[in-house]
């Protein structure tokens, strides 16, 4: 077909929301009750089929009550995983030649499945695997993901469209060709949104993909797997292995045709990835590209000139929604002394008392649990290390409780010294760290919260005062690669606030953006002369 295409035109999927006696609110809760009742054998899909892997058996729990088993799956051996790689590398060739518009009519499909008859399902496997509430899920699992999806293929459109001047006698075209290897994909836990647009971007522009979800995420990512099938993705075209990662840091990474790394999780694993990269660099076929996003640490700083009653709900609301398990979540907070004692502490300590964790199916819960025993363990020692600190003050919460799921109490802590533990390490659950600062110390503080953290991921700053805004803008504009005004550092949305941090916190390629997108072509520039030169000599030779 030589037609030149237009996509659908993109736009951000609706919020649904579930309220008491709502035809979404039934259909969900019937979801989570055919779920719940299923131990799934969560498979590895590799070439189109699916198999449990070969190494050891584990189970996959619902965190908000871990004796609740949801399905089985297993640690993929290095054989598993190579029998991935090679699955990808067979069906390269044939996707590299598939068209852009039956490549784009795969994600387009997907989207409106997700929109529709698997909404319910792609929900409900996040809700009890990732202990997201309705809320959370219906933003990430539905909304996030199917933005993903539509946005990207309009994306893509534009960087085909983008090409290169021609004049008289010569015609410039270029080609946007898939990278020279195949991508691997490692995604998070946190969110469904993240796993399912880290293998399929690349996929779109061609690429064939190695993907390896969290283990505590495969819950949703088998049924994301399957969505993608409904929507004809063809076998090998993405190859879904289980468990740790271990075996896709010996076998994927370093084999020859290894092209590039998409990424999600810990900074500690991005730069020991990294590392393993470069050890192999030698070894490639070509330079793989290297995109990833990582930690964050992220600030909200309050000008004494702040509409002080849109403080409190902004600082709950960064710091406690999905149990502070955002990237982008509030985990510093800087505020004048001034509004502090006029009102905004107390209202702070009562709105974070309402926040009620407990079982996600119970829809009158702000949220659940924190993902596993190891994140429960980090974040127990961490408030018990506070609470014993003479120089911290825990203003609410503090608790935990691992009985029946691993259950944090949203905290607000409050730390005399900026410099400490709480301001500059990321714990990645429902703690917040606040100081408290002098009024005139407006500016030190915007450098303090430059200095204190290695991240860079988001921030926000609450004024009326134009030029203290201005000021934030200058000082604060390498500490966060998504900026707030006035706004709470969470919640970006697809095609409007492209997400992603530089220093500790990634590469910044933007999810959601044509920036992301460009990172899985391998650009051809093609001149065709129509009349070449048949002499050798020039004017100045005369």
């Amino acid at each position: 077909m030589d037609a030149v295409t237009s996509v659908p035109d993109p736009a951000n999927e609706p919020v649904l929301g579930y309220g008491p006696g709502s035809t979404e609110r039934e259909s969900l809760s019937g979801a989570l009750a055919r779920l719940s009742a299923q131990r799934v054998e969560l498979t590895m899909t590799i070439d189109g089929r699916e198999r449990m892997a070969g190494g050891d058996r584990f189970d996959v729990v619902a965190p908000h009550e871990h004796r609740h088993v949801l399905g089985t799956s297993a640690q993929a051996t290095n054989a598993d995983v190579a029998e991935a790689v090679a699955a990808a590398k067979r069906a390269a060739g044939d996707w590299a030649r598939t068209p852009f518009d039956e490549r784009a009519a795969v994600l387009l499909r997907a989207a409106d499945l997700l929109a529709g008859p698997w909404r319910d399902t792609i929900n409900a496997a996040t809700m009890l695997g990732q202990s997201k509430s309705v809320q959370q899920a219906e933003i990430d699992a539905a909304c996030e993901f199917i933005d993903f999806l539509r946005f990207n293929v309009a994306y893509a459109r534009r960087v085909l469209a983008e090409q290169p001047r021609s004049v008289p006698g010569e015609w410039n075209r270029m080609e946007y060709r898939p990278l020279d290897g195949f991508v691997t994909a490692i995604t998070p836990f946190n969110f469904t949104a993240i796993a399912g647009n880290l293998p399929t971007a690349p996929a779109l522009m061609g690429n064939t993909v190695v993907w390896k979800p969290t283990p505590t995420q495969q819950l949703a990512a088998h049924h994301t797997m399957r969505l993608l099938e409904a929507a004809g993705l063809p076998p090998g075209v993405i190859n879904l292995v289980t468990g740790d990662g271990a075996a896709v840091s010996e076998v994927a990474l370093p084999d020859p045709g290894f092209g590039g790394l998409h990424f999600t999780g810990s900074t500690a694993t991005f730069k020991r990835l990294w590392r393993t990269i470069a050890d192999n660099l030698d070894g490639y076929g070509c330079y793989p590209r290297i995109v990833g996003e990582t930690g964050g640490k992220d600030f909200v700083v309050v000008h004494p000139s702040a509409d002080p009653a849109a403080i409190p709900a902004a600082l709950v609301r960064g710091a406690f929604e999905y149990q502070g398990q955002k990237c982008s979540a509030a985990s510093r907070a800087y505020l004048p002394k001034s509004l502090w004692h006029n009102g905004i502490r107390d209202q702070l300590a009562d709105l974070t008392k309402q926040v009620r964790y407990g079982d996600v199916a119970d829809f009158g819960n702000f949220g659940g649990a924190v993902i596993d025993r190891r994140a429960y363990a980090k974040h127990e020692a961490a408030l018990r290390r506070a609470a014993a600190s003479p120089g911290i003050e825990v203003l609410s919460g503090g608790g935990c409780d691992d009985s029946t799921g691993f259950f944090v109490e949203p905290t607000v802590l409050l730390g005399e010294d900026p410099r400490d533990e709480i301001f500059h390490t990321e714990y990645f659950g429902p703690i917040l760290a606040v100081h408290v600062y002098e009024d005139r110390d407006y500016s030190a503080i915007l450098h303090t919260v430059d200095e204190t953290s290695p991240y860079a991921l988001t921030g926000a700053v609450f004024a009326t005062d134009r030029a203290a805004i201005a000021e934030a803008h200058e000082v604060l504009r390498h500490a966060a690669g998504n900026f707030y005004v006035n706004d709470k550092p969470t919640g970006s949305i697809v095609s409007r606030q492209p997400f992603g941090g530089s220093r500790a916190s990634g590469t910044n390629d933007k999810a959601g953006s044509l920036y992301n997108i460009t990172r899985w072509t391998s650009p051809r520039a093609i001149k065709e002369t129509f009349d070449a030169p048949t002499t050798i000599g020039y004017p100045h030779q005369l």
